[in-house]
């Protein structure tokens, strides 16, 4: 019997065994040394809030991986030996496969910075982050204040999660203002606005320059690089973004870039092994994608499309229009298609803005000024529907049609104040377009 052997337990391999069992009677063994199960690792943050528990993270009961034929292994994998197919683990055991999936995820970056190994310093990605932090920042007699370092969708949750215990942030932000690479000016100008009305101590243009150590190899301080100034504190949180989870693979003869490469159909320049989720990085992306996408959706997506081709219906991989989600303390962040910031915005993209006086709602349309055609929304403090985004992208409407019809893509329940009258009437000043 054929066996498919995942490394990485995360929503990218999970969602590839579950479709190979859905297609096959394969043998499947699943990798991991984070955890014995499956679990959302979106959900971290919600664990330390005490807002859920680790249990209540876990989509599937234990039972379901025996019951579906699924061989979890907890292991850590040191080495890959494509020439004789086998994963070698650190403990010396080994495994053969006849197909290989890479699953492996990400890891937080560190750029060298002094002391970024000290004890109370951590990222938030495993869930050994999330327990390092709850040992370092259980609450505000243990830490007196906790340092953030970069400015991402990581770093405002891990800003929000000790907040939620009452302890003190620093937040340093090296961009001039939060998240203004992937941002317009409105949105982000905004987030600084609300990430200080939460009480976040918030140093933008500000880097780390080196993390100080007291006697016992803990965190006692950081210096910040353009002033030189000292903030006393007990835990470091780096979230300058993420890198794939390959240092393992070096020697395996497997072709590396910043990620694992594959191609449309996510296969290596190894025959019988494959690559999906955070590490994998396209050689040929497609429009605008980035090479590697560190998404949850896009993960479930490729795991999908592996099973298919692994089960003897080769299957390209094509992600659709690009949406996520996300929330800043209390306001949550949609995008469908493309909305770039100043800094990336293309010559031909006009952007229209909108925000609610009480400055916890805006939305951002973008549109090609040639064609009228729609791009790309940013909503936040609104919720929208993915499938009627999606329908219009397709369609390739206009802006003006969008925006006339905005009312069918509001998700808000029924009796939220709505605000697409306000929206339609400060669209036609702006642009005095001819609504269709």
């Amino acid at each position: 019997m054929e066996h498919i052997v995942i490394i990485g337990n995360g929503i990218s391999g999970v969602t590839a065994a579950r479709h190979i069992r859905k297609l096959s009677d394969k043998k499947i063994t699943i990798i991991s040394a984070e955890t014995d199960h499956f679990f959302s690792r979106t959900a971290l943050m919600y664990i330390y809030m005490g807002h859920m528990k680790y249990e209540h993270t876990k989509p599937y009961e234990d039972a379901f991986w025996k019951k579906n034929k699924l061989t979890l292994k907890r292991g850590f994998v040191s080495r890959v030996v494509t020439e004789t197919k086998k994963v070698i683990f650190s403990d010396g055991d080994e495994l053969t496969y006849d197909k290989l999936i890479l699953a492996i995820g990400s890891k937080p970056n560190k750029f060298g910075w002094p002391g970024q190994d000290l004890k109370g310093v951590s990222g938030l990605y495993s869930f050994q982050d999330l327990e390092y932090v709850t040992q370092f920042a259980p609450n505000n007699k243990i830490c007196k204040r906790g340092v953030i370092v970069g400015g991402g969708l990581i770093g405002i949750e891990l800003a929000e999660m000790l907040s939620s215990r009452n302890i003190p942030v620093t937040f340093l932000v090296r961009e001039s203002s939060f998240w203004n690479g992937i941002l317009p000016k409105g949105e982000s100008e905004m987030l600084n606005r609300h990430i200080k009305n939460h009480h976040i101590d918030l140093r933008l243009s500000s880097n780390l320059k080196e993390i100080i150590s007291d006697e016992n190899g803990k965190v006692k301080s950081v210096i910040i690089e353009e002033t030189g100034e000292e903030i006393p504190c007990n835990f470091v949180g780096l979230t300058a973004g993420v890198t794939p989870n390959i240092d393992f693979l070096k020697e395996s003869g497997i072709e590396l870039g910043r990620g694992v490469k594959v191609n449309r159909f996510l296969e290596t320049n190894i025959k019988d092994v494959y690559a999906i989720g955070d590490c994998a990085e396209q050689q040929h992306p497609m429009d605008n994608r980035r090479a590697i996408e560190a998404v949850w959706y896009t993960g479930r997506m490729m795991g999908e499309t592996v099973a298919q081709t692994i089960c003897g219906n080769k299957t390209e991989y094509k992600p659709g229009h690009w949406f996520n989600s996300a929330k800043f303390f209390d306001i949550e962040y949609q995008t469908y298609g493309w909305v770039f910031s100043e800094r990336n915005k293309k010559e031909d993209e006009i952007h229209f803005h909108w925000n609610h006086p009480d400055d916890t709602k805006c939305i951002t349309i973008a549109t090609d000024k040639n064609s009228g055609k729609f791009l790309g929304i940013n909503t936040f403090g609104i919720r929208m529907r993915h499938e009627v985004f999606d329908r219009w992208l397709t369609e390739e409407c206009s802006s003006d049609y969008v925006v006339k019809h905005l009312s069918e893509a509001n998700f808000d329940p029924e009796f939220y104040a709505s605000f697409e009258g306000e929206i339609l009437s400060a669209y036609q000043n702006q642009f005095q377009p001819q609504i269709i």
